[in-house]
């Protein structure tokens, strides 16, 4: 069934998030644009010109013709394309950087306000599926915003932003593959009951049952087979296949039930970068 999404809301959370993204990026030195991030190939330079390209594109952009023949870190076609934006700015300054990040979100949000919900609930296509709606698109691409923000952020030695809004709408985008996580990803044997705590500044309780097929349910028959309780952000990190070394999940992550197969689950978590 297609997501619908508040328009409202969900544009306020990427004018948000664009100016925190501005922010952060405006106070970094001239050397720490050149920092290496958590994700493959890609400095914090990198980061904000994939969002720049992100931005671009959905603005009607055509892409730039760049050759990314020379870098081998690109997973699949998605990931290709990302990436000729990010070779195409590789030479920018840092002031003209923010100038482009300035100049498309401005134009984004200028398109984004002129919708009505109506707009937000037509079908859409989006990294998620074909079949989903506008909205759910926007919501993605407010996930994506967030993360990349903490990939800056830890990147260059800043506390991770942790503010209710981006996690609870940033959380809830994650929560719509747990199915697939517990299930396809991680293996968890058939009849598994598998409980999440998500602690910090918000609080969710997700339960996953595997009959056949896994997904979340409102209550168990049975005692939970697994237990993992930790923190939003972690859990965030970690779904996103993100490879801080800035966090500890042995000792951040609370374990309950069968160990082995709550190792086995945190270990496949990773379902998008």
């Amino acid at each position: 069934m297609p997501t619908i999404v508040d328009k409202d809301s969900t544009v306020d959370l990427l004018r948000q998030e664009f100016g925190s993204i501005n922010g952060v990026c405006s106070a970094l030195s001239t050397d720490q644009w050149d920092v290496q991030t958590c994700l493959p190939g890609w400095t914090v330079r990198d980061v904000l010109s994939h969002i720049i390209g992100a931005e671009a594109m959905l603005s009607g952009e055509e892409s730039p013709i760049v050759d990314v023949s020379h870098l081998d870190h690109m997973q699949n076609p998605i990931a290709e394309a990302n990436e000729v934006w990010v070779e195409s700015m590789r030479s920018l300054t840092g002031a003209e950087m923010l100038s482009r990040f300035d100049a498309v979100t401005t134009r984004r949000l200028a398109a984004l306000e002129a919708m009505d919900q109506a707009d937000f609930d037509a079908p859409s296509w989006t990294p998620a599926g074909h079949d989903e709606t506008y909205g759910r698109f926007m919501r993605i691409r407010h996930y994506d915003c967030f993360m990349h923000e903490n990939d800056i952020r830890l990147a260059v030695g800043a506390p991770p932003k942790e503010t209710v809004g981006d996690l609870d709408s940033a959380v809830g985008e994650v929560a719509t593959g747990l199915g697939y996580i517990v299930g396809r990803r991680a293996g968890m044997p058939d009849g598994s009951r598998v409980r999440i705590d998500l602690t910090g500044p918000i609080t969710r309780t997700y339960l996953i049952a595997v009959d056949g097929r896994a997904a979340v349910v409102d209550a168990f028959d049975q005692a939970p087979t697994v237990g993992l309780e930790m923190s939003a952000t972690l859990f965030l990190r970690l779904t996103g296949g993100r490879d801080d070394h800035s966090f500890r999940p042995a000792e951040e992550i609370g374990f309950s039930g069968d160990r082995a197969l709550g190792e086995q689950l945190v270990a496949k978590l990773a379902f998008t970068i």
